[in-house]
């Protein structure tokens, strides 16, 4: 499996370590994949089928989400299985993403900024973290690289694309 991040100066270290450590702990070998996007998406995927890699993870960022349809038509090239932290990447045909609910936090959001224009001090607020995961899984995405999700993962789903 490759951890796919946006090469540059700050690498994001915390999705990294999480992604090598969850890996070892399943047996899996995980590589990063520092990319340089959007130029350096067909060789960093190319490069990865040669080396064998079967499935991406990408680590969000602005850069990862505003190219997420060139990094899902290049996964269905490459036939590599993608997953995501949120399910708007599945808009540009990743395979399936598990992440927090970035509609309610903005929901979420704009209650606290309605609080603070009404009055509050921001330092009075509570810090709030994610509460809700969800899972998306992309049918026809998984159909153009022969994967079936099994049926389990199919009824634990919070949305399925077809």
């Amino acid at each position: 499996v490759a951890a796919l991040y946006t090469a540059g100066a700050n690498p994001p270290t915390g999705g990294i370590q999480a992604s090598m450590a969850a890996g070892k702990e399943l047996g899996i070998e995980v590589v990063e994949m520092p990319v340089q996007l959007p130029e350096g998406i067909d060789a960093a995927f190319a490069a990865a089928a040669r080396q064998g890699v079967q499935g991406v993870s990408i680590v969000s960022s602005l850069p990862t989400i505003t190219y997420r349809a060139q990094l899902g038509e290049l996964a269905r090239k490459y036939r590599l299985a993608t997953i995501f932290a949120n399910r708007s990447y599945l808009r540009g045909g990743g395979l399936m993403s598990y992440g927090p609910d970035l509609e309610g936090a903005f929901h979420r959001a704009a209650y606290f900024v309605d609080r603070i224009l009404k009055g509050a001090k921001p330092v009075d607020l509570p810090i709030e973290q994610p509460n809700t995961f969800q899972l998306a899984l992309h049918q026809g995405t998984a159909r153009s690289l022969g994967l079936r999700f099994p049926q389990a993962l199919l009824l634990r789903a919070d949305e399925v694309i077809e």
